[in-house]
């Protein structure tokens, strides 16, 4: 998803828009990355819970971009749903580290 959108972004001349929704997303896959290499398991939860609060940023920034005219509506809405299945995916690992007395 990311990808998809550095690409949707790449001629924007909105400089300001085109940063924050690509660092957001940038941010949902490397904090995953960077806490899963972590050797503490509180810290694998937290980078885990910064990755969500990213996918929520980024939702937002779609619903925005979808409503100034920067993102097609049918693009915008399945890039909210990949960030909502994200979320979900995130939570859920998050839950097992959790039930596993790991926090």
């Amino acid at each position: 998803m990311s990808v998809e959108i550095y690409k949707s972004f790449s001629n924007s001349k909105d400089y300001g828009f085109k940063d924050q929704i690509t660092r957001s997303s940038l941010s949902i896959a490397s904090n995953i990355a960077e806490g899963l290499e972590k050797d503490s398991h509180k810290e694998k939860v937290r980078f885990i819970e910064i990755s969500r609060g990213s996918t929520a940023e980024l939702t937002t920034q779609i619903y925005i971009g979808i409503e100034i005219g920067y993102i097609e509506k049918s693009t915008g809405l399945k890039w909210a749903k990949e960030a909502s299945e994200i979320s979900k995916m995130l939570h859920g690992l998050k839950k097992s580290y959790i039930s596993k007395g790991i926090q």
